[in-house]
C-alpha cells in the first residue's frame, strides 16, 4: 500500500482539488491519504476527508515536522510526500509502484509548471534528470517506508532545506533511487509574486549556502527576505 503524505499550511483550496484527484485515479488501489497540518493552520478541507483520508496535525509548523508526523501514522510499505500545490500525472501511484518493484528504495518525478512560458519550461527540464537541483521537495519524494524509518526521517531543525538535507544523506547511505520522467503540474505561484530571475538566483543562493553548511534558521530568514510569499 502507498501512504500519500501531504504536508499543508492554510492550503485549502488546493486540498479541495488535490485531495478528491488523488481519490479518483487511486480507485481500487491500495493506497491512503495522509493530510498533515501545521499546529496553526486553519482547519482545512474538512468536508473532503472522507474514506481513505486522515487528517492529523502537528505539533508546530514546518514541513519537516508534519512530514514526520504524518509518517508516523502511515499504514503503507511505501511512503510517498505531494506538496498541497503539485498534482501528480493520473498514472501517479502506478508509477510508484513499479519504481519500487524494479528494485529501487526511492525516487522523484520531473515536474513542469502550471504556466506556459518559456523560462519556466527551461528550469522545469533540469527535474527530468539527476543534477545539482534533484531531490527538491515539488519533485514528490517517494520512499521505502523502512528505508525511510532506517534514516529516521526528516531533519526538523532544517526549517527550510529538509529535502535536500534528506537528499544528501540518502545519496551517502547509497540508497538506490530513479527519477520518474512522467511530470507532475508544480504551481508557478511564486514567479506571480516574484520575477524569475529574483526567484531563480535567490534558489541557487540559497541551495550554495545550504550545502556551505549556513545555519538553517538562517537560511529562513533570509528566504523570507528574498522572495516574497503569496502568504
Amino acid at each position: 500500500m502507498i501512504s500519500v503524505i501531504i504536508p499543508a499550511h492554510n492550503e485549502r483550496e488546493n486540498l479541495d482539488r488535490l485531495v478528491p484527484y488523488l481519490q479518483d485515479i487511486g480507485k481500487g488501489k491500495p493506497f491512503e491519504i495522509i493530510v498533515a497540518l501545521s499546529a496553526n493552520s486553519s482547519d482545512e478541507g474538512r468536508d473532503i476527508f472522507s474514506e481513505k483520508v486522515t487528517r492529523v496535525r502537528a505539533a508546530s509548523k514546518g514541513r519537516a515536522v508534519q512530514m514526520n508526523y504524518g509518517a508516523g501514522f502511515a499504514k503503507g510499505g511505501i511512503l510517498a510526500f505531494l506538496h498541497a500545490d503539485v498534482l501528480p500525472p493520473r498514472s501517479f501511484l502506478n508509477d510508484i509502484e513499479s519504481t519500487i518493484r524494479q528494485g529501487f528504495k526511492a525516487g522523484f518525478f520531473s515536474y513542469r509548471f502550471d504556466k506556459v512560458n518559456l523560462l519556466l519550461r527551461i528550469n522545469a527540464s533540469f527535474t527530468a534528470r539527476d543534477g545539482l537541483f534533484t531531490g527538491g521537495g515539488d519533485q514528490c519524494l517517494f520512499i521505502d517506508a523502512g528505508t525511510f524509518r532506517e534514516m529516521q526521517g526528516f531533519d526538523e531543525s532544517q526549517v527550510l532545506m529538509e529535502d535536500f538535507e534528506f537528499f544528501g544523506r540518502m545519496k551517502k547511505k547509497g540508497i538506490p533511487y530513479k527519477i520518474v520522467n512522467n511530470d507532475l503540474i508544480v504551481s508557478a505561484r511564486k514567479y506571480n509574486y516574484n520575477s524569475y530571475l529574483r526567484i531563480n538566483l535567490s534558489n541557487l543562493l540559497l541551495l550554495l549556502l545550504f550545502k556551505f553548511g549556513y545555519p538553517a534558521k538562517k537560511l529562513k530568514t533570509l528566504h523570507n527576505r528574498l522572495v516574497r510569499m503569496h502568504d
